[in-house]
Order: C-alpha cells, then sequence, then structure tokens
C-alpha cells in the first residue's frame, strides 16, 4: 500500500510524538500507494490539506484516458472523479473528440508533491490537457511519451493554430458547470475567449483566471462539496463580488503587458516564501496524520 515500508510504521510510531510535527510532508504523502479507508473528504485548503478517502479515476474509461501514469496523481474525491467523466463524455458527444486526456489531478491520499503542482492537494484539482484526442486506447507507454499541444504563443500574448472553438465550447461547458469554482488558463486564452464569447451570455466566464503558463493545459478547481466540513473555501475575487462581472475588463490586458511580462529587475531580492515542499505536518490540518496513518 505504500511505497516505502518505512513510511506506515514511523506514521504509527511517532504520530504522537513531537518529532511528527517536523516530518516534511512532501514525502509521507509521496510515498503513499494507495487513498485511505475513510469517507471521503477534503481536508484544509487546496494548497495546504490532504485528501480522505480518494478515488482513483480509471485509468482508462469510454471517453477518457489518465496520462502519465507514472506519476500516480489520478486521484480525487468523488465530485471530481464524477465531473471529468461527465466532462469527457461532452467532448465525446458534442465536440467529436475522442473524449479527454486526463494530467495530474492529486496524490492517493492528497498532500504536498515532492515535484510541481503547489495546490492539488485535497482532490478538488484536475488538469485537462488541451491536445483533441483522436484515441482513447493508448498504452501506458505511449502515455509517458505524448505531449500536450500549446494554444498559447511562446511571446505568451496570443493563442496558436492549435486553438479551436471547440477549445473554446469545452471550456465553456467545463465552467458552466455548478461544481466548478474556477478553471486556469494561459491569459492570451481568456483574452481569445472574451473576444470570441457572445455577449448575451458571458457570466460563465468569469470562472476563467488568467494564469501564468498553463500553455497546453487548463487547470479545473471544484468547489468545496456540500457537507464537507473539513474544506476550505477559496476567499472570492474581486470580479466574484462584483455585479456581473466577467473577467473581460481593462484589467485583463495586464496579464500581456510588459509590465509583467518583462518586470524591471528588483534592486533588492524578495523575501524567501515557504512553499508546499518545506511544509511539514505540522503546517497541515491535524486530520492530515490520520489520513496517512489510515490502512
Amino acid at each position: 500500500m505504500m511505497r516505502f515500508g518505512w513510511v506506515l510504521g514511523f506514521v504509527a510510531a511517532v504520530a504522537a510524538a513531537p518529532v511528527w510535527a517536523e516530518a516534511k510532508a512532501n514525502r509521507l504523502f509521496g510515498a503513499a500507494e494507495a487513498p485511505s479507508l475513510q469517507d471521503p473528504m477534503p481536508i484544509g485548503s487546496y494548497a495546504k490539506g490532504c485528501g480522505a478517502g480518494m478515488m482513483e479515476l480509471p485509468e482508462s474509461g469510454p471517453t477518457w484516458q489518465a496520462m502519465r501514469l507514472s506519476r500516480n496523481r489520478h486521484y480525487g474525491q468523488p465530485d471530481l472523479v464524477d465531473y471529468l467523466v461527465d466532462l469527457s463524455r461532452f467532448a465525446h458527444d458534442s465536440l467529436g473528440w475522442a473524449g479527454l486526456y486526463i494530467g495530474d489531478m492529486s496524490q492517493p491520499r492528497g498532500g504536498p508533491m515532492t515535484s510541481g503542482h503547489a495546490s492539488h492537494q485535497i482532490g478538488l484539482d484536475a488538469d485537462i490537457w488541451m491536445l483533441p484526442p483522436a484515441r482513447v486506447d493508448l498504452s501506458r507507454a505511449e502515455r509517458e511519451e505524448i505531449s500536450s499541444v500549446p494554444v498559447r504563443s511562446a511571446d505568451q500574448k496570443s493563442v496558436t493554430k492549435y486553438w479551436t472553438p471547440a477549445h473554446a465550447a469545452l471550456l465553456q461547458a467545463a465552467a458552466s458547470d455548478p461544481r466548478v469554482d474556477r478553471i486556469f488558463v494561459a491569459a492570451a486564452v481568456k483574452i481569445e475567449m472574451c473576444r470570441s464569447a457572445k455577449r448575451s451570455d458571458t457570466k460563465w466566464l468569469q470562472k476563467i483566471r488568467p494564469i501564468y503558463g498553463h500553455d497546453t493545459h487548463f487547470h479545473v478547481r471544484l468547489k468545496c462539496p456540500k457537507g464537507a466540513r473539513l474544506c476550505e473555501t477559496q476567499t472570492p475575487s474581486v470580479s466574484e463580488l462584483s455585479n456581473g462581472g466577467n473577467g473581460c475588463d481593462d484589467t485583463l490586458m495586464y496579464w500581456v503587458s510588459d509590465a509583467y511580462l518583462h518586470p524591471k529587475p528588483q534592486k533588492e531580492p524578495a523575501p524567501a516564501v515557504r512553499g508546499p515542499r518545506d511544509y511539514t505536518m505540522a503546517d497541515l490540518p491535524r486530520q492530515c496524520r490520520k489520513v496517512l496513518s489510515s490502512p
């Protein structure tokens, strides 16, 4: 169940000891190979928490495939698994794609990762490739070798030839689902969607958020499920609090401005900030210890 035999024994031995608090969280959660035998519960925040009773997205389905299986990051809360299956069916039935290629979700018990994402910790985040699948019967080896396509130009200011109306329709469907809190995309994608969206229906665009990178995938984040008392809801943004805001105002262009893309060097280096790979178990909610020590 655990990649390293020492992990479960270590958890049991030091769960009540002071040394537990200083243990590196990403090493412990990164070693878990299977979900905990607990009721499903996202615990903590998207970037500082863990996940109890997670579900594995089946490696392959009629309209999806989980990619990069060697990472063992295709787990999530039941709501997330259901959502991804539903969206893949939309891609198949309405867009003519074979389905969707699903990138990283969460580790089997969530928590901080040893590499990559800062979030994806509680089982409510997933990356979806921008590559339209032609087939969903790739072998495990093929899924390690194939790459997605960039829909954002190298200078970050425009979309590429790989961007299509089907991508826009997929993102609209993804954002229109009431389970979704927000979706992160490259700024050029948000700008293009604001330009092409029908003016009579743009409320869903508020959930589409520009962020650095994300040229080959988009990142879906679900809301805390109903009754998930240990899940921390994300603070609403200014556009969420405004009346009818869709995020297509003048501030959007800042993301492709020289001030943002090519900032002037600071006279003094910014102070170091602790990130997820610095977290110890003391930084996470106490319930995460039970998630690790559970069978």
